[in-house]
């Protein structure tokens, strides 16, 4: 069990969990980029966005659904906020199992680059 998202939803890595339920999990990044940034995960290991099967693909809707709850719930809603999932190397991802970042609490850049 190298990958840390797994070790977080085991509990052998503490986190600062603000949501919970049997599919998905979101917690507070340890390094924030904005003054709100949650990393929302799917408990099961999924490598990446190219690794999701057609019978896990609702799973994504799932987590933008909950992604939405929490932006009112951390007040980044009324103002706007971003939500991000590198796939990849290239792409940003830095740790190989499925995440989404919500980022918003201020201005955020509209460069993508």
């Amino acid at each position: 069990m190298a990958c840390i998202f797994c070790q977080i939803v085991s509990g052998r890595i503490p986190s600062d969990i603000v949501y919970q339920d049997e599919e998905v999990i979101a917690f507070r990044d340890i390094k924030p980029q904005a003054p709100v940034h949650l990393i929302i995960i799917p408990r099961k290991h999924i490598l990446s966005l190219a690794h999701l099967s057609e019978v896990d693909s609702a799973l994504v809707g799932r987590m933008v659904a909950i992604a939405n709850q929490l932006a009112k719930k951390e007040g980044a809603a009324q103002n706007g906020y971003r939500l991000v999932i590198n796939c990849g190397e290239q792409g940003g991802q830095l740790v190989p199992h499925l995440h989404m970042h919500l980022l918003g609490g201020r201005g955020l850049s509209d460069t993508l680059g």
